[in-house]
């Protein structure tokens, strides 16, 4: 870094030579290698764990209806007793 004389600001210096990116063919297929790379790096559950995990997620799922449930009759309640019902 290099700093500009009459503004004072702070730029590259030209001196330095820039790396080449590689082609759009290079890059492609150095992104389908790094995601090859990332996959040989996932472990799947086993078939407990699955279950397990999946219990877990439709029981929290249960609870949140039940919470959602119980805050629609609250509401409902509260409107019908501030505005009442017609006759």
């Amino acid at each position: 870094m290099v700093q500009d004389e009459p503004k004072g600001e702070v730029v590259a210096a030209s001196g330095v030579p820039r790396e080449k990116k590689p082609n759009v063919f290079a890059r492609i297929a150095l992104f389908i290698r790094q995601v090859f790379a990332e996959l040989r790096k996932v472990v799947t559950p086993t078939r407990q764990e699955l279950v397990k995990y999946t219990a877990v997620v439709l029981g929290f799922v249960v609870v949140m209806m039940a919470l959602v449930y119980g805050l629609d009759l609250l509401f409902v309640w509260v409107t019908t007793v501030v505005f009442g019902v017609p006759a």
